[in-house]
């Protein structure tokens, strides 16, 4: 019996231990260019500006229903509620005391390629790292430098308000494991520089699969419906199917995408609404060449029928 005591105690040792090892923060970038040539060069505050837009940063992390200069005050707030809790935005402003002033760069790349916090905790998929993660290292440069010119927002953060399984971060190493990967979506022709633009726009930084693609029950997108909508994240309602399918946009043209993106209208004089008058505001906002590659990227991809 001793003996068997003491198998099992070395089972859960060992067990744990590789549970620590497999769930640890994964921190170096895995990308060509390096960090300290982007250190060096010159910001690039229009392209910072396009990706910020591009990226619906304003969205979260700006106060609920600004408008004008005030979506740039980047204080954070914004109630997620989700089957495993609330999540409450954080100031991304360059306050230095509760926002992002102190951050380094490569703390910044680390943050939005990884999701891992400069001091080294595993940030929530609330955070849409896993999209972002495909994201150039000079764009990443471009936003932070960018978002360092903003107004400082002294709001203090607030906890997210989860469950206490969910509230111990270490275990999003093994979920960041099994669902993070730097694989596309959908395969487009390398050769269509529009095609290429609207996937990167879409898949990257408009991070538009985390919410129009169904999650299964641990919270990873189920790729096989990409983009084919599901119920929303809040259980009010459905996100809608934006493939090319009948139940989808199949009837819309490109240029009915991109004008809806430009305008906020669809082809049958809709309007927009809910969250997604906020994505359409930010869209209207990128050159129309971006517009019409993200319409271009959805007239191409499969139909897949909602469920």
């Amino acid at each position: 019996m001793k003996r068997l005591m003491k198998w099992f105690l070395a089972a859960v040792v060992l067990g744990l231990g590789v549970f620590w090892w497999l769930s640890e923060p994964r921190l170096p970038l895995e990308s060509g260019v390096g960090l300290s040539e982007l250190t060096d060069a010159e910001p690039d505050l229009t392209k910072g500006e396009r990706i910020f837009w591009a990226g619906g940063c304003a969205s979260c992390h700006a106060k609920k229903g600004a408008s004008g200069d005030d979506k740039l005050l980047l204080g954070g707030g914004h109630r997620l509620d989700t089957p495993f809790g609330t999540f409450v935005t954080p100031n991304i402003s360059p306050d230095k005391k509760n926002g992002i002033g102190e951050w380094s760069l490569e703390e910044f790349a680390v943050a939005m390629l990884h999701g891992v916090s400069p001091d080294g905790a595993h940030y929530y998929p609330s955070f849409p790292y896993n999209s972002y993660r495909k994201m150039q290292l000079e764009d990443v440069s471009a936003l932070y430098s960018y978002l360092m010119t903003l107004q400082p927002v002294a709001r203090e953060n607030e906890p997210h308000e989860l469950g206490i399984f969910f509230s111990w971060r270490r275990s999003l190493g093994i979920w960041k494991r099994l669902f993070s990967n730097h694989k596309w979506a959908v395969e487009v022709d390398d050769s269509n520089s529009s095609l290429v633009r609207g996937r990167y726009l879409v898949e990257v930084l408009g991070h538009c699969g985390e919410c129009h693609t169904p999650r299964n029950v641990l919270g990873g997108l189920e790729t096989g419906s990409w983009l084919a909508g599901g119920p929303a994240p809040e259980g009010l309602g459905k996100i809608p199917n934006i493939t090319p399918d009948e139940n989808g946009i199949g009837s819309w043209s490109d240029a009915d995408i991109a004008y809806y993106l430009e305008s906020g209208f669809t082809p049958d004089f809709d309007s927009v609404g809910g969250s997604m008058t906020s994505v359409q505001q930010n869209f209207a906002k990128l050159p129309k060449e971006d517009r019409e590659a993200v319409a271009a990227y959805l007239k191409s991809i499969p139909p897949i029928s909602s469920k």
